[in-house]
Parts: structure tokens; C-alpha cells; sequence
């Protein structure tokens, strides 16, 4: 994995960083990338990507490289020691978090299950 950014709780790596970078980039002045957490999904919780422009106080940011990602407390508790990166391969491009509190994940990358 490539050097990363981080708070206190998720990492966003460098590729990550640049890849919302260059999508925020084609998006109105002060879009941020909002990841969350909901129920649903093939194993019972999805990530959810959105461009925002409005960010709430208690949202944790993370900004380097031009990119700024938002994610809120209630999200911050199933992301917590997350990493966010930026897969780009043959069968295609996108984002992957890398999540310590999932036992599973489907095969499309975007919903997990915890372990109870």
C-alpha cells in the first residue's frame, strides 16, 4: 500500500487522494467526497460515495492533495483503522476500503458484515 494521510481513525492512501482529487477537480468550489456507512448491500452494510458541498461540524475531514473526504460520527464507528485506496486494474477502477471490522464483503467492494 502506498504512503497515506490519515486522522485519527481512517487513512486515505496517495492514489486515493489524487483520484478525488481529479474528480473534485470537474465539481463546483468546495466539493468534498462524503464516504458513509448504510444498512443494506448484499452483506449488510454498503459504503456510500456522494459529492457534497456541505459538511456538518462534528464530520471528520481528511485533506490532502487537493482531495478533502468527509465521514460522519455514526459512519466513523464502522470505518474506524479503515483505509480508503484507489484500485485501478483489469477488470476495472475503484475506490476499495480496506476495513479491520469486517468479517465478510461481496464480491462488488462496496458491502461488508461485521462479525457480532
Amino acid at each position: 500500500m502506498s504512503a497515506s494521510v490519515s486522522s485519527e481513525q481512517v487513512a486515505v492512501t496517495d492514489r486515493a487522494a489524487r483520484r478525488i482529487a481529479e474528480i473534485l477537480a470537474g465539481e463546483p468550489p468546495q466539493s468534498m467526497l462524503r464516504v458513509s456507512v448504510e444498512g443494506g448491500g448484499c452483506s449488510g452494510f454498503q459504503y456510500k460515495f456522494d459529492i457534497t458541498r456541505e459538511r456538518a461540524e462534528d464530520d471528520i475531514v481528511i485533506a490532502e492533495h487537493g482531495a478533502t473526504v468527509v465521514i460522519d460520527p455514526v459512519s466513523l464507528e464502522y470505518m474506524s483503522g479503515s483505509h480508503i485506496d484507489f484500485i485501478d486494474d483489469l477488470i476495472g477502477a475503484s475506490f476499495k476500503i480496506e476495513n479491520p471490522h469486517a468479517s465478510s464483503s461481496c464480491g462488488c467492494g462496496t458491502s461488508f458484515a461485521l462479525a457480532l
